[in-house]
C-alpha cells in the first residue's frame, strides 16, 4: 500500500507540476519529489515511534526497528517534509509554490497508507463500537477480538476527501494568476490579480495543514493511542502544531 500511495502520489504531483508549469510532465522532476521525501518519510515515521518509546527500544532494539507496525505520522510528516524543501531548494524552486504543488498528493498518499494499516491490523484501529460497520482484527498485528472502528477507512475517506479539495484550491490559485510571472507566463501582469486574490504561494499548503490536523485530531478521539499532555495523544499535540503552523501561514499569505 505504501508502494500504491507513492504511485498515486507520483500521477497528481506530475499533474500539478505541469499545470503550474513548473516541470514538464517527462522531466523526472515529480519521481525526485516523491521517491525521496517518501523514503525520509518512512524513516522519520519508524524513528520517531521508537524515540517515543525508549524503554521498548532498551529492551528490544531489533524488533523495534525492523517491526512490520510502528509508523509515527508526526515523525514522517517532519522528515517528509525536510525532504521534501531541500529539493526545492537544490531546484531552484520558490518552496511555497512547491509546497502548494505537494499537497493534494501528499493527502492522498497518507490515505491510501491508511489502508495497508487496516489490512494489517497493526493497531490503528479505533476503539470498540457497536456500530454495524464495526470490525474485529483476530489476527492483525495488534490482534482484537472486539468489534471496533475501522479507523484507518475513516482516514482513507477524509484524506480523499481533502486531496480533492486542495486540488480545485490550487485551480483556482492558478486561475487568478498568483503563480507568478515565472511560472505563469501566458498572463501578461500577473501582479494586477495578485494584488486582489486570496490564493497567494502557500495557501493550498496552508490549507492542507490545517485540513490533515483537524482531521487527525478528531479521529484520535476513537484511536487506542495513550494518552500524555492534557489528556491528548501525541498525535493530537502534533495536530495542534500542524493546525496552528496552517492557520499563521493561512494569515501570512492573504495578509501578503
Amino acid at each position: 500500500m505504501v508502494a500504491i500511495a507513492m504511485l498515486a502520489g507520483f500521477y497528481v504531483l506530475r499533474a500539478d507540476l505541469a499545470r503550474r508549469d513548473i516541470a514538464q510532465r517527462a522531466s523526472g522532476l515529480a519521481e525526485a519529489f516523491v521517491a525521496i521525501p517518501s523514503l525520509a518519510g518512512i524513516i522519520g515515521a519508524k524513528l520517531y515511534h521508537i524515540l517515543e518509546t525508549p524503554r521498548d527500544l532498551l529492551a528490544d532494539p531489533f524488533g523495534q526497528i525492523f517491526s512490520q507496525y510502528g509508523f509515527a505520522w508526526f515523525g514522517g510528516l517532519l522528515a517528509g517534509v525536510a525532504a521534501f524543501i531541500w529539493l526545492a531548494k537544490r531546484n531552484n524552486i520558490p518552496l511555497l509554490m512547491m509546497l502548494d504543488a505537494g499537497s493534494p498528493a501528499a493527502a492522498l498518499g497518507y490515505g491510501i497508507g491508511r489502508i495497508g494499516c487496516f489490512l494489517s491490523g497493526d493497531g490503528d484501529y479505533g476503539i470498540p463500537t457497536s456500530l454495524p460497520w464495526g470490525m474485529s482484527f483476530p489476527d492483525g498485528l495488534v490482534p482484537t477480538t472486539e468489534r471496533v472502528h475501522p479507523a484507518p477507512l475513516y482516514e482513507f475517506a477524509v484524506a480523499c476527501l481533502v486531496a480533492w479539495f486542495l486540488w480545485r484550491l490550487g485551480k483556482k490559485q492558478f486561475a487568478a494568476g498568483r503563480l507568478g510571472p515565472r511560472f505563469f507566463p501566458e498572463d501578461p501582469d500577473p501582479t494586477i490579480k495578485a494584488a486582489t486574490s486570496p490564493y497567494g504561494p502557500g495557501y493550498v499548503f496552508a490549507v492542507y495543514l490545517i485540513l490533515t490536523g483537524v482531521a487527525r485530531f478528531l479521529v484520535e478521539f476513537i484511536r487506542i493511542n495513550p494518552r500524555s499532555l492534557l489528556g491528548l495523544t501525541n498525535a493530537q499535540t502534533a495536530s495542534l502544531l500542524s493546525i496552528l503552523a496552517g492557520v499563521v501561514l493561512y494569515w501570512r499569505v492573504r495578509k501578503a
